[in-house]
């Protein structure tokens, strides 16, 4: 099998766009000891901040936050770094925007997963008039959200490089598609308006991209058997499929092992990052199989009206706190016997609004932000609504149902 097939399409110095890759929408500070590149510092920057952390405690399928052998948001991040970087080595790509990307893919999804995706969509549809897609999150929480202290402590934004922004934004794992190219236009980001919508714009991208598939299926499966999703007879039709591609199980590592290679034998700079025939019908089979056998499941039924309650209840609450210019301190009497909504929520407020809004005793003076700045003074119902919409999204499951359990106790 030859190697480096990608060495020449690589985003290195020699590539013709690597200023626009490594750009960044502000300059960070600089250390004349450092040795990383533009992409290793990025990753860096994401391992440290408090989204990337939250990871741990975040539904990636199954809800069960009692169950530490249960695969959550973090070990699917994981997954997806081992897997693409893997690939990347193989090829001759940039394995630290490879790394880079794959760390900071998920930091967008919302709390239990993607049916706490679909809750908060529902909202921000109702009351901004537009869609919520973990994707498009995760590019506003690099940019917007994530804050990490400088050399002085002074809080600013990530500020990560465009490269990665754009892998974070353009990784949508769902679409059904082989051959994957990088598009050639280099265009804003914020020009996303769907999941899916552009492919990444380097080759890097597109490795993470099907990634992302291939680490999620077999974990899938591996999760559904241990906590008895799936009865004798599914997974008798498992070992049928297995079979019918001349392996004897199909678990995480046969599926990995086997579609990593598959995908270093068959990819070139003329075909795409592609799967052999064999393998992506072997791919969409397994895919088949975990929504008619998994996501499917009777069994999800309740944890997807419990996860509405929550998401929706809290959304409810806070909603009822706009008061225009006095927001502040109707959230104070509203929510007096709530403390621990009341105190993370007016501390996630005066991150993200102008000091000119928020009362004195609530600043705190013995930190310095620099970040945007952007729910402003509340000037609008809408902002407000956004502001209960990013800090809904940024919560582990843990945490909103320790919110919840507060609002129905007396």
């Amino acid at each position: 099998m030859s190697t480096k097939k990608f060495k020449n399409e690589a985003v290195t110095s020699k590539n013709k766009n690597w200023e626009k890759f490594v750009s960044r929408e502000n300059s960070l500070y600089s250390r004349s000891d450092d040795v990383r590149s533009p992409f290793a510092r990025d990753y860096t920057r994401i391992l440290h901040s408090m989204a990337y952390r939250r990871l741990k405690h975040k539904t990636q399928v199954f809800f069960n936050i009692g169950n530490d052998h249960v695969c959550t948001r973090m070990e699917h991040v994981s997954h997806v770094e081992s897997v693409s970087s893997t690939i990347a080595r193989a090829l001759g790509l940039n394995d630290e925007l490879t790394k880079a990307i794959s760390i900071g893919h998920d930091l967008g999804h919302a709390p239990f997963g993607h049916q706490g995706e679909k809750v908060i969509n529902k909202l921000t549809e109702k009351y901004l008039h537009k869609a919520f897609w973990h994707e498009q999150n995760g590019l506003r929480f690099v940019d917007e959200i994530e804050l990490l202290e400088d050399n002085y402590n002074v809080a600013k934004n990530l500020d990560l490089t465009y490269a990665v922004r754009d892998g974070i934004i353009s990784h949508c794992g769902e679409v059904d598609e082989n051959g994957l190219s990088p598009r050639k236009e280099l265009i804003d980001l914020n020009d996303f308006k769907k999941a899916g919508q552009y492919p990444p714009s380097t080759w890097e991208g597109c490795v993470v991209k099907i990634a992302d598939k291939i680490a999620y299926v077999g974990r899938d499966i591996e999760d559904a058997i241990s906590l008895g999703f799936l009865e004798a007879k599914d997974i008798n039709n498992l070992l049928k499929l297995a079979r019918a591609y001349d392996e004897k199980v199909m678990n995480t590592t046969v599926i990995m092992h086997n579609m990593i290679i598959d995908i270093c034998k068959n990819s070139s700079p003329e075909n795409g990052v592609s799967l052999s025939n064999t393998f992506l019908e072997q791919l969409n089979e397994i895919k088949l199989f975990n929504y008619d056998y998994i996501y499917g499941n009777k069994r999800f039924v309740p944890f997807k009206h419990y996860s509405e309650l929550v998401i929706t209840e809290i959304f409810n609450i806070l909603f009822d706190c706009y008061d225009d210019k006095h927001t502040f301190l109707t959230i104070e009497e509203k929510l007096k016997y709530s403390e621990k909504l009341k105190g993370s929520f007016i501390k996630w407020l005066c991150k993200y609004c102008e000091n000119d809004i928020i009362p004195d005793k609530y600043i705190d003076n013995s930190k310095s932000y620099e970040n945007v700045k952007i729910y402003g003074c509340l000037e609008t119902k809408e902002l407000y609504i956004q502001a209960i919409i990013d800090y809904i999204s940024g919560m582990t499951d843990h945490f909103a149902i320790e919110i919840f359990n507060e609002l129905i106790t007396y």
